[in-house]
C-alpha cells in the first residue's frame, strides 16, 4: 500500500517550481516574455468620398467610414496615442473596370494621404493600401480579361501597370509606406523599380506576402462597399497551404520589400511564426475585420470579457512573432497600455 508520504516529491524535485514566477503581479511582469507597446500597432482607417460626417460600419461596431475631416482627427488621435502608423483605405463615389479613381490625384485615397500626412505631423507612418479592389466596379484586385473559355480572369501583368501608376500617385501624395495587398506575381519588384526610377527611393514597401483567401474578410467588404462577386482564390493563397508562404515571402524580399505581411493573423499564427523565424525584414500581421467582429459580437452578448479578449488576441499575434500588428483596436489598446499599473508604472 502506498503511503501519502511516498507521493510527496523528493526534496531535489522541489527546486523546480514554475509557479514561483507567477505568484504576484510584479513577478509576472518581471518574467513576461512578450509585451505589446503602442509603437507595435497600426490603425487601419477607411475614408469615404463625399461624407460630411463619419458613419459607423454595421458589421464592425465602433469602426467608422470617415469623412476627410474626421480622418484628420483619427490620425491626430493615433499619433497622440503613440501608434506606429495608420493604414488608409479609400471608398470612392464612382468605380470603373480599371479603378481609375486609384490613380486620380484628386481621388479620395490620394487626398486622404495628404490629409493624414498633415494631421500626423511626422509623428507616425502614413501607410496607403495599394490595391484596386476598392476602386473597380467588379471588385477584383486587378484588371480583368477574358480567357480561352470565355471566363473573366485577373490579368496579372496588366494589373502591374495599374499598380505602378497607383504607387506613383500615392508617393506624390506623400505616403511614407505603400501596402501592396493585391497578391499579383512580381508586384513588389514592379513597384520598387518604378518608384526608384521616379526618384521615390525612400518610399517604403510593405508586401502582403502571405495573404490568404479568407472568409474573415467579410466585414471589410462592407467597410469598402465592395462590389465583388465570386472569390479571389486564383490570386490569394489557399488556406490549406503553409509551406507556400515561405516562397511568397522570399520572392517579395528578393524584389525589395522592406516589410512583409501575414494576413489574416489569428487563424494563421503558425504561418506567422514560420515567417517571423526566418524573415530578414520586419514582419507585420493584420488582425482582420472578421477577427474584430467576432470578439465584438461575443462581448456585446456578454459571452466574453471584451478588454481581456482584445489584449490577449493582440498579445498572441505579437508572441507568434509579429513586429507590427494592424488592428482596428489600435488607438483604444494604446490608451489602455498607457494606463498606470497599481504600483504606478505603465504596462
Amino acid at each position: 500500500m502506498t503511503r501519502p508520504a511516498d507521493r510527496v516529491p523528493a526534496p531535489t524535485d522541489r527546486r523546480h517550481r514554475p509557479r514561483r514566477l507567477r505568484g504576484t503581479p510584479a513577478l509576472r511582469r518581471m518574467a513576461r516574455e512578450v509585451r505589446v507597446h503602442p509603437g507595435d500597432l497600426v490603425l487601419p482607417v477607411f475614408v469615404k468620398e463625399g461624407l460630411t460626417e463619419p458613419v459607423e460600419i454595421a458589421s464592425m461596431p465602433g469602426v467608422l467610414q470617415h469623412s476627410r475631416e474626421s480622418l484628420r482627427r483619427a490620425v491626430s488621435e493615433a499619433a497622440d496615442a503613440g501608434l506606429a502608423g495608420v493604414m488608409l483605405f479609400g471608398v470612392p463615389a464612382v468605380r470603373d473596370a480599371v479603378g481609375s479613381g486609384a490613380t486620380d490625384p484628386d481621388g479620395i485615397l490620394n487626398l486622404a494621404i495628404a490629409d493624414a500626412v498633415e494631421a500626423g505631423g511626422g509623428r507616425l507612418v502614413v501607410m496607403a493600401d495599394l490595391c484596386l479592389d476598392e476602386f473597380t466596379d467588379h471588385g477584383h484586385c486587378g484588371v480583368l480579361r477574358t480567357n480561352a473559355a470565355g471566363e473573366p480572369v485577373v490579368d496579372n501583368d496588366a494589373t502591374l501597370e495599374r499598380y505602378v501608376d497607383m504607387a506613383l500617385a500615392q508617393a506624390r501624395a506623400g505616403a511614407h509606406l505603400l501596402g501592396l495587398s493585391g497578391m499579383m506575381d512580381d508586384q513588389t519588384g514592379a513597384v520598387r523599380d518604378a518608384l526608384d526610377e521616379a526618384g521615390f527611393q525612400d518610399v517604403t514597401l510593405l508586401a502582403y506576402a502571405a495573404k490568404y483567401a479568407s472568409v474573415f474578410y467579410g466585414p471589410f467588404r462592407d467597410a469598402v462597399e465592395s462590389t465583388l462577386t465570386g472569390d479571389r482564390m486564383t490570386y490569394q493563397m489557399d488556406p490549406a497551404n503553409r509551406r507556400e508562404a515561405a516562397r511568397e515571402v522570399a520572392l517579395d524580399v528578393e524584389q525589395g520589400a522592406d516589410v512583409v505581411m501575414v494576413k489574416p493573423a489569428l487563424p494563421y499564427l503558425d504561418v506567422l511564426a514560420d515567417v517571423a523565424a526566418t524573415s530578414a525584414v520586419p514582419v507585420a500581421a493584420y488582425q482582420v475585420s472578421g477577427e474584430y467582429a467576432m470578439i465584438e459580437a461575443a462581448a456585446a452578448n456578454g459571452w466574453i470579457d471584451r478588454r481581456r479578449a482584445i489584449e490577449e488576441s493582440v498579445l498572441a499575434i505579437r508572441r507568434a512573432g509579429a513586429d507590427l500588428v494592424l488592428t482596428y483596436w489600435a488607438t483604444e489598446l494604446a490608451r489602455w497600455l498607457a494606463e498606470p499599473t497599481p504600483n504606478g508604472s505603465t504596462r
